[in-house]
């Protein structure tokens, strides 16, 4: 075989897709302190000095001094303010960047969350859009912001870091840098409050920056670079057609085959990876021999694979004729250290005829380490499923249909001896031979042969009708017809079985494909469940059930199956019940519980048991063939993943609601706390100085007490108002009816219940001449009141508010305007969201936040809908509800 010098197409395509691209440069950290932005500016203005165009993106020095000294010198793009939770926050601006278009930006702090309302919601995705516009970034993380080490440094450290970073981001980056301190260093600049003020450093000491964890971060880090150059490597070498391997990263191959002892080496390989730090792979390589395997040796090989997966490494499948070259050819393209193989005992006489693969590897090898592992043979092991035996290569049939072609084969050559010579008449009988061997294979092939050279013999050689030959060269002629028949069958036998082979796998590939498509598609789990019992139903020709776990009692529950009126009895249940107890098969077939109807097999992932499925055969007495049962082994693993993605995007989702919840609650609270008690202290202040005084005060003093207690107990009842006309909103329980209304007669009616509110201000209405309209006027009324109410609160004393009505599209619109300071842009989109008030605290008014929300849900709740806008002629805001008009046939009185 020769070996391929040409640079990977891959690795060809990446260089070619980073064309037009920023560069990105990660200086990488193990924690706060140890000098990433100080490198990152130091860095930076060296490029400046060397003329080219930084500016300053985004840069956090948290008052550090030197890093505020530095950053004095560049152009730093002025930070966009936004107003959020009451406070001004201020982000990187990603537009001023992109218009200024610099050489190089500099980025702080990569896995920073941004503000609410900002384009992207993290500052990763700000840093992909410069790059995408051809600006080089230089930016820093820490190591505990990798979404892959997120678990592990919370294990260490106790404390779970919030904000994250796709470790994909990195494995973008053109260079990382590791920024590294000693742990005492780190500690000292903790002390001596250049990483927090003096308060926070000691708290930081006493939690996150304890020696132990700074050591474990440090080491994470030192890894994390050392991985990222290793595949930097890798890439250069792939690109540039460079054999390994380059020791600089170690990394493991295990080379399996089908004897009992490659599951051993699949584990020798894993703890020599974990003794080493590396990572490791495991190789089968697919040469001729994979056609002759019996039904169990194929199972191991497929075990073996699956085994190697569960433990953490890379399976790899390759075809190859030479398996040592192809062994070989793969460890230096992928940078491979170490190659584990194991060694049989076997006679001379068997290495002479088919070589040894450990002697080619140790001669071959080169600089790569060769670990060749004594192995006892062993016998055929047990299989935990039975399947169903190969076809019998010796099928009768097929030698009756051969013997047939090569009687054919005879009278054709009878036909055209008398002016053909012998040589030609002997090429005649390769024809069935050929024929045999891609239609049948290579035993059929092989007595095709043999049967077509005595043929040859008996009818055309002299003297004729025997087994003699007479004729020295006609021996010459009977041998090479006979060498050439079995070589030419053997070769077309091959060629079948590979095209077979390849057929095949195409077909399971193709549908495993088009499976996987849909499956990445759905989000229900109902859904899922029913997609992934139909697929396995359907390419197995079986009845399929799948089993989950019961969210209380976490056993095993019937979820989906396909049939859907599929039943399941109580022996199968425990076989079922079994399975998930012991992540073993069990049931039909299997060795534990044989008498079921169903086989269960465990659906498991990385993460451990996520259900069981059941089968059960259309032909009860039918077993699977050892292809089948790899088929099914690739589906239950892609069902498993799908259940475990679904069942984390429900964890996330309850987290969500449980998060949004929370924020409801303390919203309500601190509403509680504050419009309740508020009301509340001013009617107990005036009636307990009413009845301490009684008699002390005028009847002008004591009416302002009174008033006080009713404009105090209104505001009290309108509050419990808003809350009961919420939790019945909430509930769907509002009982919403349909009339005919006058809205101009409705919005008079909630003027005028809102009367004492509004005094001080000038009302102004534009209502006339309205038609009728279809709503609920007890709904209409109260949202109306709550938007007088609403621009009552916002507007200064002695301002217009103005109630204007049109009709526009057979729809009836009543506008609210008021003249207050109207409706920040970015708050418009959550005006009417439950609890929301406006953030400015300058200007911030008594109110719950709920009146807007009720105002909404009951115009909704009719079929009209609410809408809101600032004034286009004068600050202020306009809230404008429409609700359809009434038919004229409907319009009577």
């Amino acid at each position: 075989m020769e070996n391929d010098t040409r640079p990977s197409p891959d690795a060809l395509l990446d260089e070619a897709n980073r064309e037009g691209r920023g560069k990105l440069k990660v200086f990488l950290g193990a924690a706060p302190g140890v000098g990433k932005t100080f490198e990152m500016l130091t860095q930076g203005r060296a490029r400046k000095l060397n003329g080219v165009d930084v500016v300053i993106g985004l840069v956090e020095t948290h008052d550090r001094r030197e890093t505020d000294i530095l950053t004095t010198g560049f152009e730093a793009i002025p930070k966009k303010r936004s107003l959020y939770k009451g406070r001004v926050v201020a982000e990187m601006d990603l537009d001023a960047i992109l218009q200024r278009r610099p050489k190089l930006a500099l980025v702080d702090e990569l896995a920073h969350t941004n503000a609410v309302g900002s384009r992207h919601p993290k500052r990763y995705q700000d840093v992909e859009e410069l790059l995408a516009a051809g600006i080089d970034v230089y930016t820093t993380v820490n190591v505990q912001h990798l979404e892959s080490l997120n678990g592990v440094v919370a294990q260490i450290t106790r404390i779970r870091v919030r904000e994250t970073l796709p470790d994909d981001i990195l494995d973008e980056a053109d260079e990382i840098e590791l920024v590294d301190t000693t742990s005492d260093d780190l500690l000292q600049r903790l002390r001596d409050g250049k990483v927090y003020v003096k308060a926070q450093a000691e708290r930081a000491i006493r939690h996150f920056f304890k020696p132990g964890n700074l050591t474990a971060l440090r080491e994470l880090a030192l890894r994390k670079a050392a991985q990222y150059v290793d595949r930097d490597m890798v890439d250069y070498m792939q690109a540039h057609a460079i054999e390994g391997p380059w020791p600089v990263n170690e990394h493991i191959l295990a080379c399996v085959n089908e004897h009992p002892s490659s599951a051993e080496l699949v584990r020798r390989a894993r703890r020599l990876a974990d003794n080493l730090k590396a990572e490791w792979t495991t190789l089968y390589i697919e040469s001729f021999r994979h056609l002759s395997l019996n039904e169990v040796e194929i199972d191991r090989v497929a075990d073996t694979l699956r085994l190697s997966q569960r433990l953490g490494g890379e399976a790899i499948t390759l075809p190859g004729r030479d398996i040592a070259q192809t062994i070989i050819d793969y460890a230096r393209k992928n940078n491979v250290t170490q190659i584990v193989i194991g060694k049989s005992v076997r006679p001379r006489w068997f290495e002479f005829m088919h070589g040894s693969v450990v002697k080619v590897l140790l001669k071959e090898s080169g600089s790569i380490s060769v670990t060749a592992v004594l192995v006892e043979g062993g016998g055929v092991t047990a299989k935990a499923v039975k399947t169903m035996p190969l076809p019998d290569p010796k099928n009768w049939r097929r030698y009756a249909i051969s013997a047939c072609a090569v009687a054919a084969t005879i009278g054709v050559a009878e036909v055209f001896n008398a002016f053909m010579s012998l040589g030609s008449i002997g090429m005649l009988f390769l024809i069935p031979v050929l024929a045999s061997a891609v239609s049948f294979g290579l035993y059929p092939a092989l007595f095709t042969a043999l049967v077509s050279v005595l043929a040859y013999n008996f009818f055309f050689l002299p003297p004729l009708y025997t087994f003699t030959i007479s004729d020295p060269n006609n021996w010459l002629s009977f041998f090479v017809l006979l060498f050439v028949a079995v070589i030419a069958g053997n070769l077309a036998a091959r060629v079948r079985a590979q095209a077979d082979l390849a057929a095949a796998r195409a077909n399971i590939s193709s549908e495993l494909f088009h499976f996987t498509g849909r499956l990445t598609g759905i989000s229900r789990l109902d859904d899922i469940l029913w997609a992934c019992a139909y697929q396995i139903a359907s390419m197995l020709k079986a009845n399929v059930i799948i089993l989950l776990p019961d969210a209380v009692s976490k056993r095993p529950e019937v979820a989906a199956g396909y049939p859907p009126d599929d039943e399941i009895d109580a022996q199968d249940m425990a076989a079922a019940s079994w399975c998930w107890d012991k992540g073993l098969p069990a049931g039909r077939n299997a060795e534990t519980l044989p008498g079921a109807k169903r086989l269960f097999l465990p659906m498991r992932t990385g993460e451990g048991l996520v259900g069981v499925i059941g089968l059960q055969r259309h032909d009860e007495k039918a077993l699977m063939t050892p292809e089948d049962r790899r088929l099914l082994d690739a589906l239950i693993d892609q069902t498993a993943l799908a259940i475990e993605r679904c069942q984390l995007v429900e964890k996330v989702d309850e987290a969500q609601v449980r998060a949004e919840a929370d924020k409801l609650r303390v919203a309500l609270l601190t509403s509680l706390s504050h419009d309740l008690r508020t009301p509340l202290a001013s009617i107990l202040g005036a009636s307990s100085t009413l009845i301490s005084g009684r008699g002390l005060y005028g009847l002008e003093q004591t009416d302002e007490m009174l008033t006080t207690i009713r404009e105090e107990a209104e505001r009290l009842d309108r509050f419990v108002g808003n809350l009961l006309d919420m939790s019945r909103l909430d509930a769907g329980v509002l009982g919403v009816k349909h009339e005919v209304v006058d809205m101009a007669e409705i919005a008079e009616t909630a003027v005028k219940r809102l009367a004492r509110r509004l005094v001080g201000y000038h009302i102004e209405k534009h209502i006339d001449d309205l038609p009728l309209v279809s709503a609920d006027p007890l709904l209409l009324e109260q949202a109306i009141v709550n938007l007088i109410d609403n621009a009552a609160k916002y507007s200064p004393p002695g301002s217009r508010i103005v109630l204007q009505a049109v009709v526009k599209d057979k729809v009836a619109e009543l506008s609210v305007m008021d003249e207050g300071f109207g409706i920040a842009p970015e708050e418009l989109p959550r005006i009417f969201d439950k609890f929301y008030r406006a953030k400015a605290s300058d200007r911030r008014v008594a109110g719950t936040g709920l009146g807007l929300a009720v105002a909404r849900g009951f115009v909704e709740a009719f079929g009209g809908a609410l809408e809101a806008a600032n004034r286009q002629d004068r600050s202020g805001a306009i809230f404008t509800i429409a609700v359809p008009l009434i038919k004229a046939d409907k319009a009577t009185p």
